[in-house]
């Protein structure tokens, strides 16, 4: 039995870490392990155009994970794919006898203002991302329904998607890419609806804001995410954003489950859905064209823009 000196807050979780090769995804799975959970590091060891590098980036984290006394082994599955993203899920089951937190992270880039973005650039980044995670969540779905069927009550399992401020903000060049992360964040909330009640799997959308290979090459990113604060605080350091990340995934997390957060640097943010701004009725009749006109200061009354672009969030600069 471990000892309370001893004791760490993840010790005995597993973890599945997609796109755990680098970036966000190999702190996530370089702390969840010195917090003591066991890691199963997903990386197909691709470029962000989708390009073989004949590398192993999982293997190294994991080596990283084992040579300082934690447990992981690294898995190359394509999560776009049906019966890869299955196999992943196996894989966790198999070498560590179940699993308990997903942690989607992988992604590509595509970036194209979207007058002139091809139909290959739309799909392939759809496909990375939406398929992506389905197809890995719709496995540990499964397993987690018939986990919680077999020993007659709820799982303590976490699913936890990554959005972006792209897709909760919009980012102009990156219509494909924030379309994608804006069905992502309505994914875990639909999840959460689905299986949280019924099954206890909490799910949540996380939007983090760090120095990564997408960020460094996201048009209106790459200046801020390399720039620290006056008093040398990295705050674009990845490793910033993996406690709030590992924290959801604890045992009990109190966290709202189907909650969509914001994490950089020192800042949580937590999103509200979509909300009604304003209504106007017209007394159980027809709009004209005039009424209409004549109701549009009363609903869009405050409102003096769509959408607030990313440069209202990152203002630490």
């Amino acid at each position: 039995m471990t000892s309370a000196s001893t004791h760490k807050p993840l010790d005995g979780r597993v973890f599945v870490i997609t796109g755990a090769g680098r970036g966000l995804g190999a702190s996530y799975a370089r702390e969840a392990a010195r917090l003591g959970a066991k890691i199963v590091v997903n990386d197909i060891g691709k470029t962000l155009q989708g390009e073989s590098t004949g590398e192993s980036p999982a293997d190294e984290v994991v080596r990283d994970i084992i040579a300082a006394g934690g447990e992981a082994i690294a898995d190359t599955h394509d999560i776009t794919d049906y019966d890869g993203a299955q196999a992943l899920i196996e894989a966790a089951v198999k070498h560590f006898g179940g699993m308990d937190v997903l942690i989607n992270n992988a992604g590509i880039l595509r970036d194209r203002m979207f007058a002139n973005m091809s139909i290959e650039e739309w799909d392939d980044v759809i496909r990375v991302h939406l398929r992506g995670h389905f197809c890995t969540s719709r496995h540990a779905a499964a397993y987690w329904k018939d986990k919680a069927k077999q020993q007659g009550g709820p799982v303590d399992a976490a699913m936890i998607q990554t959005t972006s401020i792209a897709g909760l903000h919009g980012q102009p060049g990156q219509a494909n890419y924030a379309t994608a992360k804006c069905g992502i964040a309505m994914l875990a909330h639909i999840t959460h609806m689905e299986l949280f009640e019924r099954y206890g799997v909490r799910s949540y959308a996380i939007a983090p804001s760090a120095r990564t290979r997408l960020t460094l090459n996201s048009p209106g990113a790459v200046e801020v995410v390399n720039k620290k604060m006056a008093n040398g605080f990295d705050y674009f350091d990845p490793d910033n954003v993996a406690p709030f990340v590992l924290w959801l995934g604890m045992r009990g997390c109190p966290a709202p489950s189907g909650a969509v957060f914001g994490v950089e640097g020192d800042v949580v943010r937590r999103y509200n859905s979509w909300q009604v701004g304003s209504t106007v009725r017209n007394n159980s009749k027809r709009w004209t064209f005039d009424e209409l006109q004549a109701a549009g200061p009363e609903l869009f009354k405050g409102q003096d823009r769509a959408f607030s672009p990313m440069s209202d969030v990152i203002t630490h600069f």
